[in-house]
């Protein structure tokens, strides 16, 4: 009897952090929403768009360095320094300045967000610029509320996921997946099935951001960071590991016209206090849902087109091991597959 006991006692101390960190999160976003309401009216006349017009050929995209490329890459042996610590939302996070001047958000723990975004960016979508680091030195680094385990006493930091926070992008606010202007689009649709390839299952709306960019409305799925795992409720579902992701059913069934995913997102009974967190985890479960067959196997072909290397590039850029990087490309080179043959 005491073997349960002690698992589970640390399982709900989880999750009571896990809704206490969700109510904080939106408090601070009620507070901060009347700067992005105007911030978007600001921006209302400008293009909506989901993707480039040209995306571009596929075949010639760097997955290793990503949107940002090798010249845009963090520096691995540069100097950062400590901005301030995000508090928000579960995952530790702070912000730093390179020596030039450019600011980056730091997040540590297991993510698998910097593999994502170069498949969801060969797709041909918009994505936020993501690099990982095995390792990096930030100056001037307090002891942080959340993630010093990561940090050493000289202010090394192990296993860095650095996001770009460009100074020309603005963030105007947050879309949906149910209400957008790319509704029943083929564009949407395929950004729909990329979510099932990774296994994505916090497809939140504050996950979801809209940038006043380049004199256009870019809606961007910004955070990526619950893939490649399992999905499942707030405690069997995982992320970043591979036994989860090659493990997990693809498909759940098809019609002559559609096809659904296998997705299960309904979060336990405790975090139904947080109504907006609970009504958005029960309703991503329908963007896997009814997606037209011909919008699947589009996506698929565009990723067909990468090649084996291309896509080992992914996972080599997000820091995983020898054998990881072998079993998730053959795990996503299976699933591409899977939807030419729809």
């Amino acid at each position: 009897m005491m073997g349960p006991r002690k698992s589970w006692r640390p399982r709900a101390t989880i999750i009571v952090l896990l809704a206490v960190s969700i109510a904080a999160t939106g408090q601070d976003e009620a507070q901060k929403k009347s700067k992005k309401e105007a911030r978007a009216e600001e921006a209302a006349s400008l293009p909506a768009v989901l993707m480039p017009k040209d995306p571009g050929d596929p075949t010639t995209l760097d997955l290793y360095y990503g949107v940002g490329g090798k010249d845009g890459a963090p520096d691995p042996h540069g100097s950062y320094t400590f901005v301030s610590e995000d508090l928000h939302q579960t995952q530790p996070k702070f912000d730093v300045k390179d020596a030039q001047g450019r600011r980056w958000r730091i997040k540590v723990g297991e993510e698998a967000e910097t593999a994502a975004t170069r498949l969801v960016w060969a797709a041909g979508y918009f994505v936020d610029q993501d690099n990982f680091l095995d390792e990096v030195k930030v100056d001037d680094i307090p002891k942080l509320h959340r993630g010093q385990h990561w940090i050493s006493p000289d202010g090394m930091v192990q296993g860095a996921r650095l996001k770009l926070e460009p100074k020309d992008e603005k963030e105007i606010g947050y879309w949906k997946w149910t209400d957008n202007p790319f509704t029943q689009s083929r564009e949407l649709n395929g950004l729909r099935v990329l979510m099932a390839l990774l296994n994505n299952w916090d497809l939140t709306t504050r996950n979801n951001k809209i940038y006043d960019v380049d004199g256009q409305r870019r809606y961007v799925v910004s955070d990526l960071g619950a893939s490649f795992g399992r999905s499942g409720n707030d405690i069997t579902r995982s992320k970043g590991k591979l036994e989860d992701y090659v493990n997990s059913k693809f498909i759940e069934k098809m019609t002559a016209d559609t096809v659904d995913f296998t997705i299960h997102s309904r979060p336990l009974p405790i975090m139904a206090f947080s109504i907006h967190y609970y009504d958005d985890m029960v309703r991503a479960q329908r963007v896997y849902k009814k997606i037209p067959r011909a919008d699947a196997r589009w996506i698929g072909q565009r990723l067909a087109q990468l090649s084996e290397d291309q896509i080992r590039d992914c996972f080599r850029s997000a820091g995983y091991s020898p054998e990881e990087i072998e079993g998730y490309t053959n795990a996503v080179r299976k699933r591409i597959a899977d939807l030419n043959a729809l």
